[in-house]
């Protein structure tokens, strides 16, 4: 049996017990792949040290085997907080603004995915089947061809690929194109991102259609999909059935007592809209005065990435919106914006997620977005509450029946909240069933099978002998 070989830039090793040290969608992605395989899961270890070892760490937990790498601090600061972080990162979210492009932080980019390479090709057996996550390691593919590495080799984009005329702002965007190339599948989340990419290969590399969504570039054959990214449904609605247990939620119902709940759960980053949603609801209780003391919206935003400028004006802008706001239209039994900063276990959220009248998901632009799919999931069947989603959120194509609005547009948001909050239980039923049948239906495991099996039947109809360009560095 075929082994699977996992890359991400962040590994999630489980304790001794088999208990996962994060529940982040990746992990619990990765972690159903692993069911059907066994394997290796390889990425950075989430250390930096002044001399990292070029062997990787290799850490055994029964089926899967874990190999983890440091870095150093020239490395994270360049790869990571620089070139991932600051320019791939808000040109792929399509906030050309924010991107700063540095020839030295790209270097470093390409220095880590060769150093990764390096250290990972020392594990490869013969018949693995490689599969690459995410941004930080487009690159890797090429060069792990010039070690001389000709496995499947597969990769998954987690966030939204731009169109052509956005990517290609980014001074190193051919070099990064021609590295993609380099896998045998690439999965998207939408179709939309599909096209993009697709689109951009042909004009810029000048990539020939061969139908199937298969594409010769350069002599090799490379194949581009969506596949929408799903959720645990069983582990999230049975954490939501359960959450009546836990003492936070217990705590957050009692302290609402006949109040109506909306909710926001965001990492705090500038993709996800954040002060413009707070600004959407305080036009709602602008527009409707009398829900003042009769709803709060609860907003959930762990801080991320704090070592990167925009994160730490955005923590900034984030509070004074929060304060304006409370400041203005508070009473002294009543708070309209609870914003919490402090990250929350899943069966917390599932509990909350329940409890909330209104789901507030609103991202300026978004690959896919897990919470539109976890909200849904945690409803009770009976009453359910309602989705208000973006419509640059992945999720949209999925989750039709939510309301979808613009997240730029805070009057529009707002009129979304006030058709939630007053909307018939029959409606909010009939909204909801065909969404949670679907996500059901297209859960995490449905996701991996079909990516996984999509790799192991895929091959090149000639493949070029390996590129040297990386083995001669």
């Amino acid at each position: 049996m075929a082994r699977l070989v996992i890359v991400s830039n962040r590994v999630a090793i489980p304790e001794d017990s088999g208990k996962s040290v994060a529940a982040g969608g990746l992990a619990v992605a990765v972690k159903e792949a692993f069911t059907s395989y066994e394997g290796l899961w390889f990425g950075w270890s989430g250390k930096v040290v002044e001399d990292p070892s070029e062997e990787p760490e290799l850490i055994d937990r029964g089926r899967v085997q874990y190999a983890v790498v440091d870095l150093s601090p020239q490395d994270h600061r360049e790869y990571y907080s620089g070139f991932a972080n600051r320019a791939l990162w808000p040109i792929m979210h399509y906030r050309l603004g924010l991107g700063a492009f540095s020839r030295s932080d790209y270097a470093g980019y390409q220095r880590v995915n060769r150093i990764f390479a390096r250290a990972l090709a020392k594990l490869i057996e013969p018949d693995d089947i490689i599969w690459v996550h995410d941004y930080h390691l487009l690159p890797l593919a090429s060069e792990l061809r010039g070690l001389g590495i000709a496995n499947p080799i597969g990769y998954f984009h987690h966030i939204p690929w731009p169109a052509a005329d956005v990517f290609n702002t980014l001074p190193a965007s051919n070099d990064l194109l021609r590295g993609i190339a380099d896998y045998d599948l690439i999965g998207l989340q939408t179709d939309p991102d599909v096209h993009n990419l697709s689109r951009n290969l042909i004009d810029e590399l000048r990539a020939i259609p061969l139908g199937g969504g298969s594409l010769m570039v350069d002599g090799r054959r490379t194949r581009i999909r969506s596949f929408p990214i799903g959720i645990d449904v069983a582990g999230f609605k049975e954490a939501a059935e359960n959450a009546g247990a836990n003492k936070t939620v217990r705590e957050t119902m009692a302290g609402l007592r006949t109040r109506k709940l909306l909710i926001g759960v965001d990492r705090l980053d500038y993709s996800k809209g954040v002060p413009e949603r707070m600004e959407a609801v305080d036009r709602f209780f602008a527009s409707n005065p009398d829900q003042r003391g009769n709803v709060v919206y609860l907003q959930i935003t762990p801080k991320s990435r704090t070592e990167v400028p925009e994160y730490e004006e955005l923590s900034r802008e984030v509070n004074e919106t929060v304060g304006e706001i409370n400041g203005a239209l508070g009473e002294p039994n009543w708070t309209p914006i609870q914003y919490v900063t402090k990250a929350y276990p899943r069966p917390v959220l599932a509990g909350l997620y329940r409890a909330a009248r209104v789901g507030l998901v609103t991202p300026m632009r978004d690959g896919m977005n897990l919470v539109a799919k976890e909200y849904i999931v945690a409803q009770t069947a009976d009453d359910p509450g309602v989705l208000v989603l973006s419509k640059f959120a992945g999720a949209s194509r999925q989750l039709p029946e939510a309301l979808l609005v613009n997240p730029y547009d805070r009057f529009e948001v707002a009129e979304a909240i006030r058709t939630a909050l007053y909307m018939p239980r029959g409606e909010r039923i009939e909204r909801w069933k065909p969404m949670v049948d679907r996500m059901t239906r297209e859960d995490v495991d449905w996701w991996a099978r079909n990516f996984l099996t999509d790799l192991e039947n895929f091959r090149t109809i000639e493949r070029e002998p390996p590129r040297a360009a990386a083995a001669a560095e």
